[in-house]
């Protein structure tokens, strides 16, 4: 479909898509293999001025908007969904920065982020607060000129690589979701180390690691908007993000997609290609249009979100939640079409199912997109009746 790109949009979608077929391409399944982070890419993403796409020009970057980070997500993730996650981590990390930092603070860190100099990675999760975001016990207590943060995060993508991280910790107990705070917190701060790289199914070419903080001393003036803000510092950046996850994942499919029609297409059995056989045409026309109404509600979102919409909290949700549902279900099907050699990694579509799958669990489970859709709908009709 024609989404009506205008010059700039249509350049990022071209430069993201060089650099993924030549620099990417050649090395997805090395990183794949040795779950090495991959700096240089990042490095090749930063000189392309990719990570500074969405933060303002007066801070260093592009002054654009989520759509066009969901181009660039997009055009990586449809030939690596790991190695795009560098990009899109740090995006995650950036955001509440963009959304709820002072000038000092935006002055002090976004113009290296800007630059990828340096990346940055949100820290949220815990062992036992992941869907009930709530639930976080990592603490940060006030002491002079100073908070002093005890506790860990979990699974924390960028983790340990990332310079910058926006951190989530409880300055009140009593009072549950709000007595949360947003802190940003820089590697090499006293008392902030890391876990062990966590070994996962897939997107192994991203670092995933612990927070620890023991005793850590983040300056008060590192503390983004105020006391008690935490909660909606990480919804609102949730509800800005969440069409990223949704174009990792349409990327992601897109390439799988492409593979199995390619095979298909070559494939010979019974004295002709698969791709005549009725069965694998149903299979390729479904994957097709589940794709493309996956993007085209992708792009409504995040085009929604750019225009200022007050609150696109059931839109990102949509988003993030169909496309991927559909990316899991497309990758499957390509794995099926390849047959026995899709099972196998010398073909690329078993790591696409592989890396498929994480989207449909992180920034908030389908199950959990659900929930908010549901919540914004009943408030919807509430508001229309009264």
């Amino acid at each position: 479909m024609d989404y009506f790109l205008n010059e700039e949009q249509r350049m990022i979608q071209t430069l993201a898509r060089e650099i993924a077929e030549t620099r990417i391409k050649p090395k997805r399944a090395y990183y794949d293999e040795t779950e090495e982070f991959p700096w240089e890419i990042v490095k090749i993403l930063a000189q392309s001025d990719l990570f500074g796409i969405y933060i303002e020009e007066k801070y260093g970057g592009m002054g654009l908007g989520i759509f066009e980070l969901c181009l660039a997500i997009e055009e990586l993730s449809r030939i690596c969904g790991g190695i795009s996650l560098s990009l899109a981590a740090s995006a995650l990390g950036t955001f509440p920065i963009v959304l709820f930092g002072n000038d000092e603070q935006k002055q002090k860190y976004l113009p290296a982020l800007a630059r990828g100099e340096k990346i940055a990675a949100f820290g949220l999760t815990e062992s036992e607060a992941g869907s009930d975001a709530a639930s976080i016990r990592t603490k940060a207590v006030r002491q002079g000129d100073y908070y002093v943060l005890n506790g860990t995060k979990q699974w924390i993508t960028n983790g340990g690589e990332a310079d910058i991280y926006t951190v989530i910790a409880v300055t009140d107990l009593s009072k549950g979701a709000r007595g949360a705070s947003a802190f940003i917190v820089e590697k090499g701060t006293e008392g902030f180390t890391f876990g062990k790289k966590e070994r996962k199914l897939g997107i192994r070419a991203s670092a995933t690691r612990e927070l620890i903080f023991t005793d850590c001393k983040v300056p008060a003036e590192n503390l983004l908007g105020r006391e008690g803000m935490g909660f909606i510092v990480a919804m609102k950046t949730f509800d800005i993000t969440r069409p990223g996850v949704a174009a990792q994942a349409i990327g992601i499919a897109q390439g799988a997609f492409e593979a199995a029609l390619e095979y298909a297409h070559k494939r010979h059995q019974f004295g002709q290609p698969i791709s005549s056989f009725q069965a694998v045409q149903h299979m390729l026309a479904d994957m097709a249009t589940q794709i493309e109404a996956a993007r085209a509600l992708t792009y409504a979102a995040a085009r929604m979100i750019d225009a200022g919409k007050s609150s696109a909290s059931k839109e990102s949700a949509m988003a993030k939640l169909f496309a991927s549902d559909v990316a899991m279900k497309v990758t499957v099907d390509a794995v099926q079409i390849f047959g026995g050699y899709g099972y196998m990694r010398d073909y690329p579509v078993e790591k696409m199912m592989r890396d498929a799958k994480i989207t449909q669990i992180y920034e908030g489970t389908n199950q959990i997109q659900r929930n908010v859709i549901a919540l914004e709908l009943i408030k919807d009709l509430s508001r229309r009746k009264k």
